[in-house]
């Protein structure tokens, strides 16, 4: 796993994208040979997040084909007019969501991203979780909804709300590149992961 996208787009969340950024970057420091890059769904020069933060991508996602595609989380509660509502509605994410699963790659979904797997049909018949305010939605798909912080169903998994992402990286990267790695990105960020870690069936 030496390929990592994390898909932003406007309106996403910025923790659920720069928090496993930052988690991935530091891993790498310390020994994960990952390279790193924030995608955004469309040709653009910049997206807007939800905060109002504005991030230049560094391409397209079809530009690459990650081993790792990391979706961020925001906008769906709300039904916002950017954010994981609108692209799951417009269906070019959830699209290339698929796609890149199809060519191999472990996709995960931070917060309300996990919807995303949902609407790309990754979730059926699979665990997972979300944000809270989006459980019930998550419920009317044909997931497995369980009560966990991190759902590791091994090529996909999904976490759940907004820091949950941080917890779903640090697992990721102890599960990828071991727990010493895992314990200095730890150290480094002075980060402690909390909640429960659910492996599913064929983790």
């Amino acid at each position: 796993m030496d390929t990592v996208a994390i898909v932003c787009f406007d309106g996403f969340d910025e923790l659920d994208a720069i928090g496993p950024y930052e988690v991935f970057e530091n891993a790498a420091r310390f020994g994960a040979s990952w390279d790193v890059t924030l995608r955004s769904v469309r040709e653009t020069d910049s997206v807007t997040a939800s905060h109002g933060l504005r991030v230049e991508p560094d391409g397209p996602l079809a530009d690459v084909t990650p081993d790792l595609l990391v979706v961020a989380g925001g906008g769906w509660n709300d039904r916002s007019e950017a954010g994981v509502w609108t692209e799951t509605e417009r269906g070019d994410l959830p699209d290339a969501v698929a796609a890149a699963h199809d060519r191999g790659a472990t996709v995960a979904g931070v917060c309300t991203g996990g919807m995303v797997l949902s609407r790309a049909g990754l979730l059926d018949g699979r665990p997972a979780v979300t944000h809270g305010g989006a459980i019930e939605d998550l419920r009317a798909t044909d997931a497995t909804v369980v009560d966990a912080r991190v759902v590791d169903d091994d090529d996909v998994l999904t976490c759940g709300g907004v820091t949950s992402g941080l917890d779903l990286a640090v697992h990721l990267v102890e599960r990828e590149w071991g727990v010493d790695v895992a314990a200095a990105v730890c150290e480094e960020m002075e980060y402690e992961p909390r909640g429960d870690v659910f492996s599913g069936e064929s983790a």
